[in-house]
């Protein structure tokens, strides 16, 4: 099954939508500090269930595969015609929005992957000789940046899958054009008087 241009469109605006949801809710789901229980030298925390580190692992994931798609979705071959990639940077508008939606991608999976990190680091590390510790937990609002910027990332793969056909339209265009006026150049030319 050949794909098309608007079920790669859908492909990657659902993933980015995952990753954006699943970072929400992992977001509002982190508690905000554990419960120290005091021992002899020793503090012990203990942390509410929550599934902030297995959302927050999902929506990197989502991320991942939202990009990935966007990426292979700009120099696939759309019914069966292929374009070079150098053809698609000519057009400046692509090359920008190429690179921003890279940039967005990369940040986002930093945002996204540090406080679930963080988070999974002070689940399994529960116990402390710091007496005086709060039992923290990741810095709150980095997974919801981040969830907000896997959205925009996919946003910004959708402008550049739409700048791309613009870009592909034009290059074929000019393939045809110029053709045409190959074959056309001596399509009924009269042969010279006098000759044999």
């Amino acid at each position: 099954m050949a794909l098309t241009m608007k079920t790669m469109s859908l492909i990657v605006a659902s993933l980015g939508v995952l990753s954006f949801i699943f970072g929400v809710v992992a977001e509002n789901k982190k508690p905000p500090f554990g419960t120290p229980v005091t021992m002899k030298g020793f503090v012990i925390c203990k942390y509410p269930h929550d599934p902030t580190v297995a959302l927050g692992y999902l929506s990197a994931v989502f991320l991942l595969a939202s990009s990935v798609a966007g990426y292979y979705s700009l120099f696939y071959p759309y019914k069966g015609k292929s374009v070079p990639r150098g053809a698609l940077f000519r057009n400046t508008g692509f090359s920008v929005f190429f690179n921003i939606a890279l940039a967005l991608t990369g940040l986002a999976l930093a945002m996204l992957i540090w406080p679930t990190i963080t988070e999974q680091l002070h689940l399994s590390h529960k116990i402390h000789h710091n007496l005086k510790t709060g039992c923290p937990t990741a810095k709150t609002g980095l997974l919801g940046g981040g969830a907000f910027l896997s959205l925009d990332s996919a946003l910004f793969w959708l402008v550049s899958l739409m700048l791309a056909d613009n870009a592909r339209q034009d290059y074929l265009e000019e393939g045809d054009v110029k053709g045409s006026d190959l074959s056309n150049d001596y399509d009924g030319a009269a042969p010279l008087k006098g000759t044999v």
